[in-house]
């Protein structure tokens, strides 16, 4: 990632985290002198089922041709449904995806970060099984009446199937914090 997209994309996460309320989920044009046109996506705190929905929302509200599209994210995870539908949607439309060196991605999140075009990871990324039984998760899918495949997802993404089984390995109530080696073993940063 070259300087200018680096400090476009730091301009960006100042110009989202300076709103008064922060959402879970906000898309914001932005105009940079020299990355241009950059359309912003921050997705903080918890994925939660009614992401998706702001973020096609989001998208829905700022139309038209943008010279870079990115995605913050500085997240605990949380619903894995929600994470993967988000981030077929962000895959779909083309956008690049940072972990800014004071934000995190752990749990869920790292669904998000696959989708990226490209990744850059400058905070940390952290890997625990998710909490399925009665989690949000679980509520997502029955709300839904739609099952995702994190294999077939993880796949579609280009990412190993490793990761998976290494989340897996990991309790719910535990993290680890990959490393730069590992990140790009799972093909993240």
């Amino acid at each position: 990632m070259s300087r200018t997209a680096i400090r476009a994309a730091v301009f960006c996460l100042a110009t989202l985290s300076s709103a008064a309320a922060l959402a879970k989920v906000e898309v914001l044009p932005v105009q940079h002198s020299k990355a241009g046109r950059i359309l912003a996506v921050q997705i903080s705190e918890d994925v939660a089922p009614g992401d998706y929905e702001a973020l096609m929302q989001g998208l829905r509200a700022n139309p038209g041709k943008f010279d870079r599209k990115l995605v913050l994210l500085d997240s605990i995870g949380g619903s894995v449904t929600e994470a993967i539908r988000m981030g077929r949607l962000l895959r779909e439309t083309g956008f690049d995806v940072m972990v800014p060196s004071n934000g995190v991605c752990q749990g869920s999140c790292v669904y998000l970060l696959a989708a990226g075009r490209s990744k850059t990871v400058r905070g940390y990324v952290g890997l625990h099984r998710p909490y399925f039984p009665g989690g949000d998760s679980a509520l997502a899918d029955a709300a839904t009446g739609i099952r995702y495949s994190p294999v077939a997802y993880l796949k579609e993404m280009n990412v190993p199937a490793s990761l998976l089984d290494d989340m897996n390995s990991i309790a719910p109530t535990s993290m680890r914090v990959l490393t730069r080696d590992e990140l790009a073993r799972y093909r993240l940063n």
